[in-house]
């Protein structure tokens, strides 16, 4: 197991620094951050004195070089834009899409697993048809189209919440609800299909043939069993929504990460873009390994000590 730890960790550190080379890239790519900074009838003088000031002068590699070196301490760099650390910025705004994701997931898991694990037991009924219908439509609904939807609804004619912004727990309803609709159908129908599988297996059969409740049989064997691939799908999407749910945070205007890292692409702010990235990734990798340790709660027979 420790062994595994550190291989992970140091897999941590090749995908981080693989990101940043390709954000590092791709920001620059985008455009000059440089004409952004100064006005549009700025003297050429000054343009190049401000690209000396952001240390844009330099070649990529040598700007790459030195963003490592201070990314290594813990320096991100300033915000063009806000005058501040990106990583103060960053971590500003993470408490807000956390409070989001988690409040998405508690959702997700609390309305996708029961429901997901009841029509799993009915295969072929009509509520399995009915359910199965409906997860296929909040998959299949554009999150931008159904928070506007929302919007209009409960907040414009029926002023049930507010629209946008987060003063109060009631903020998080519309954005959560937004976000939730997508996920719970995702995980409704996985659950179901995985149910379906575990409930023809052996020890499914033997379980009954011992005297069990139904009940228990499905709650204790056949749901724990399915959840190997529901606590995968899961650890990626609360990865996702880490990351910034962009378009819904922009809908709402949510104060979090994504919001953040829309601003800085709309306004090239090369270090903010670069913070966001490095941090999201990093919480990305940790959340996978978190799911790879699940695993051995879920599933005794996983092992992660090879060689034995």
């Amino acid at each position: 197991m420790i062994g595994y730890l550190v291989q992970r960790l140091a897999h941590l550190v090749w995908v981080l620094l693989a990101v940043s080379i390709l954000v590092f890239l791709l920001v620059h790519l985008s455009g000059d951050p440089v004409r952004l900074l100064t006005p549009l009838d700025a003297r050429p003088e000054d343009i190049e004195r401000v690209r000396r000031l952001y240390g844009l002068d330099q070649p990529l590699p040598v700007q790459y070089w030195r963003f490592l070196k201070d990314a290594a301490r813990g320096e991100l760099g300033e915000s063009f834009r806000f005058s501040r650390p990106a990583l103060e910025l960053v971590l500003d705004r993470l408490p807000n899409t956390a409070l989001l994701a988690l409040t998405t997931i508690a959702l997700t898991v609390g309305v996708g697993i029961p429901v997901g694990l009841w029509v799993g037991s009915r295969a072929g009924s009509l509520v399995d048809w009915a359910v199965s219908l409906a997860t296929f439509v909040c998959i299949s609904l554009p999150s931008f189209w159904l928070g506007v939807l929302l919007i209009l609804l409960f907040a414009d004619r029926l002023r049930w919440l507010p629209a946008s912004g987060f003063e109060s727990p009631l903020y998080l309803v519309l954005p959560s609800l937004t976000l939730a609709v997508y996920t719970t159908g995702l995980i409704t129908r996985l659950v179901r299909a995985d149910v379906l599988e575990v409930l023809r297996q052996d020890f499914i059969r033997t379980a009954r043939a011992k005297g069990l409740g139904e009940r228990v049989v499905r709650s204790r064997h056949a749901l724990r069993n399915a959840l190997i691939s529901t606590v995968t799908v899961l650890g990626l999407q609360l990865g996702n929504l880490l990351g910034g749910s962009v378009v819904v945070e922009a809908v709402f205007a949510w104060p979090g990460v994504g919001w953040l890292m829309l601003q800085g692409i709309q306004t090239r702010d090369l270090p903010v873009v670069r913070a966001v990235v490095l941090i999201v990734g990093t919480l990305f990798v940790l959340i996978n390994l978190a799911v790879d340790l699940l695993y051995l709660y879920l599933d005794p027979r996983i092992r992660y000590d090879h060689g034995r």
